[in-house]
């Protein structure tokens, strides 16, 4: 059975390789889905030095549970089981270890996120991915 990772950044892109995702195994049987969310580090000193750890860890908690909602919703309504996980760090190497880890065969991602804004025809966090990993990914437009 494949082990395909997702990753959602609650995007309409992201949302639409999820679409995809349940198209397909609608078409070709089951697989083992992996959304994944990367959240950012907080670097601030300043941040840091205000704000608990556990404030900061309910933080990326809250954002990932809303950027993965819509994800999560539609695939609970075409009934496709799923696992889904938080990561906080550089999101393309992020992507990159959670694949290498859970031994996914195949990643399949939106061509552009929320932070598409650095490059014009295919996102950056994208393009260091396709640049850095060992297994086909598919990019969603």
């Amino acid at each position: 059975m494949k082990n395909v990772l997702i990753p959602v950044d609650g995007s309409a892109n992201s949302l639409r390789a999820v679409r995809y995702m349940i198209d397909h195994v609608r078409e070709h049987g089951a697989c083992n889905l992996h959304l994944l969310n990367v959240q950012p580090p907080i670097v601030s000193g300043a941040v840091l030095a205000f704000v608990s750890h556990d404030m900061i860890q309910q933080y990326y908690e809250d954002e990932a549970r809303t950027a993965l909602a819509d994800a999560k919703a539609a695939l609970d309504k075409a009934g496709i089981m799923y696992q889904s996980n938080l990561r906080v760090g550089n999101v393309a190497e992020s992507i990159q270890a959670y694949a290498a880890e859970h031994q996914c065969d195949h990643i399949v991602m939106g061509s552009r996120g929320l932070g598409a804004a650095g490059s014009l025809m295919l996102g950056s966090v994208a393009l260091k991915l396709l640049h850095a990993v060992h297994v086909p990914v598919v990019m969603v437009n």
